[in-house]
């Protein structure tokens, strides 16, 4: 599967911005959706996931209340709808799927990344 991410940019703190995940290659019917994000000289972390066979969805503490995360099967893409940024949102974002159901599923498949930087 390839990923490719898109809707980053430069937004001042409280805006928001929705970033998109492309796939192709594959279907994602049944894959498990993930966006991870990787600020400088941090380790990466998880924001949400979100499971196309269930629609079950999971939030880091950071992001909940604040980011959306879901799926358009239609034409292959996932979203990251983020409201209410700050600065310490600023990072690469980057989306990854899998098939796999482990818990923590393992991620395969990852996107190129796209940054979002929170700046007044």
């Amino acid at each position: 599967v390839q990923l490719v991410e898109s809707g980053g940019g430069l937004v001042q703190p409280g805006d928001s911005l929705r970033l998109s995940c492309l796939a192709s290659g594959s279907d994602l019917d049944y894959y498990r959706i993930a966006w991870f994000r990787q600020a400088p000289g941090k380790q990466r972390e998880g924001v949400s996931c979100i499971s196309n066979s269930d629609g079950s969805s999971w939030y880091g503490d950071s992001v909940k209340g604040r980011f959306t995360i879901s799926s358009d099967n239609t034409n292959n893409t996932a979203y990251l709808q983020m409201n209410s940024l700050g600065p310490e949102d600023t990072a690469v974002y980057y989306c990854a799927v899998t098939l796999d159901t482990g818990d923590p599923p393992d991620f395969g498949s990852w996107g190129q990344g796209t940054q979002v930087t929170v700046s007044s």
